[in-house]
């Protein structure tokens, strides 16, 4: 809840700065300055430049004073984009809200396929009825955005059997391009967290939803699903 969350800050200190991570949303489905932030960083890897071809990132500030200050340090230190990532990065802005609107799309869709299966204990998508701050999302996004987590009943042994069988979802660390991408954080993105109050449930799957046509996707997720449900139980009764 930024706008909650930013009243807090600026109320206890008018000098506290207010930083949101806006790379999942991207300045389409969420404007973070509008409700309060001061600060707004993205990876432009991702959605913003959206065809995983350009490493870069951007700032984006509400007051004068602050843009200053980091405009200078950036000319000092020489942290500047090459002009081929800028290039790239622009040509994927002008497509911005037809991706995003098809992530999305295509991400509820999936979300909806999930939360009907057996074997997927929970679903975690902003604007699906069953996320705690669903309210909260849809009072401050466009959509609910085209990720989508959740965590299978069969456990670590069964998300690596089901990641290794999709033939649509590549397995990939990645996330925010034209192409879908699946992972396990506890195994990759988040193993530094293991271990840690912050550890990820081993189950746990993360889906980067692309724009291939939905009913693809979800066949590819069905028939994975299928597949590592099955063996795990094979292995379990052998």
């Amino acid at each position: 809840d930024i706008q909650s969350v930013a009243g807090i800050v600026h109320a206890h200190n008018a000098d506290t700065l207010l930083v949101v991570d806006n790379t999942f949303a991207t300045p389409y489905l969420q404007r973070p300055l509008e409700l309060g932030a001061d600060i707004v960083v993205h990876s432009t890897t991702k959605y913003l430049g959206g065809h995983s071809d350009v490493v870069g990132g951007a700032v984006v500030v509400r007051h004068a004073p602050i843009h200053e200050r980091l405009a200078f340090l950036q000319n000092a230190a020489g942290a500047v984009p090459g002009p081929m990532d800028c290039f790239l990065v622009l040509r994927g802005i002008k497509t911005l809200p037809v991706r995003m609107d098809r992530h999305a799309q295509n991400a509820a869709a999936i979300a909806a396929f999930l939360a009907g299966r057996l074997n997927v204990a929970r679903v975690l998508y902003p604007f699906h009825a069953s996320h705690p701050q669903v309210d909260v999302a849809r009072r401050q996004m466009r959509n609910g955005g085209g990720m989508v987590s959740f965590i299978h009943k069969g456990g670590a042994e069964a998300a690596r059997r089901l990641v290794e069988h999709t033939r649509i979802f590549t397995l990939a660390e990645s996330l925010g391009g034209v192409e879908s991408l699946i992972e396990i954080p506890a195994a990759m993105t988040h193993t530094s967290t293991a271990n840690s109050p912050l550890a990820v449930d081993p189950g746990l799957v993360r889906l980067s939803v692309g724009l291939e046509h939905e009913a693809d996707l979800i066949a590819d997720l069905e028939r994975a699903l299928s597949y590592s449900s099955n063996n795990t139980v094979k292995q379990q009764t052998s």
